[in-house]
């Protein structure tokens, strides 16, 4: 199924970089994110490719589900992770496809394609999260001051005041924050040791489907807390970090 995985990200990445910044159709203008034609284009490509391989095979993804409800196997997909930064021309986004059994939902599989890099993050079960091909691992910074963290910013009102009160607090303890607009390639950073945590508190599934496996096979730490309607509060690390403020 890696392979599918690998095939599927990398056709949508080339549709991603044909597209970016030429015209862009906008299907839904909300208040902090955007929907766009080449989300549900990106998704449906994606779908395409791996219902041919595996046509009972159940998909959820971010534009919508397909396939078998009933499928041993279930698939995660994010078209556009970054979808804002894609639309404001910024180069920072990526494809996330991951694999889960769909009664157990043990994590079989994530890959992370980010096509303006051409840097390809992956994972199956009992293997090492690799990059372009080569074995990564989470960072070993174990104090804060030294640390670079990734702090998200949900789109409720009560997650952006805690967000900003993480960010007065992390500001004065950490070497540097970041906030980059994509949950899944903070995750991959987090899984290569480019970043040593990543803070959010409200993110869909799909968005740290494939990052969940890709920082737990670098030897990383993923805490998920579910929340209202949905959404996930996560903290990834490397492990080697305590947080004195959530």
């Amino acid at each position: 199924m890696i392979y599918t995985a690998i095939s599927a990200a990398k056709a949508a990445g080339e549709l991603l970089r044909r597209a970016f910044t030429q015209p862009i159709q906008v299907n839904q203008n909300l208040a902090h994110d955007i929907k766009i034609q080449t989300d549900v284009d990106s998704q449906k490509l994606i779908t395409s490719m791996i219902l041919e391989d595996y046509p009972d095979h159940k998909i959820l993804g971010e534009e919508g589900d397909a396939g078998n409800p009933n499928g041993e196997i279930e698939w995660i997909v994010d078209p556009i992770d970054g979808t804002v930064n894609f639309v404001m021309g910024i180069p920072h986004f990526c494809i996330s496809i991951a694999a889960r059994h769909n009664v157990t939902h043990e994590m079989l599989l994530g890959v992370i394609y980010d096509p303006m890099r051409d840097e390809l993050f992956t994972a199956e079960a009992g293997k090492p999260t690799l990059l372009n091909g080569k074995k990564q691992s989470v960072s070993k910074r174990n104090e804060i001051k030294e640390a670079m963290l990734a702090i998200g910013f949900a789109k409720s009102k009560d997650s952006i005041e805690h967000c900003l009160e993480l960010y007065q607090y992390y500001g004065r303890e950490a070497k540097k924050l970041r906030a980059m607009g994509s949950a899944a390639l903070d995750l991959a950073y987090v899984a290569v040791g480019r970043l040593d945590a990543y803070i959010e508190q409200g993110v869909s599934l799909w968005d740290i489907a494939a990052g969940d496996l890709l920082v737990r096979q670098a030897g990383g730490k993923m805490e998920i807390t579910p929340k209202a309607e949905g959404k996930l509060k996560i903290v990834a690390s490397s492990g080697n970090l305590t947080f004195p403020k959530l």
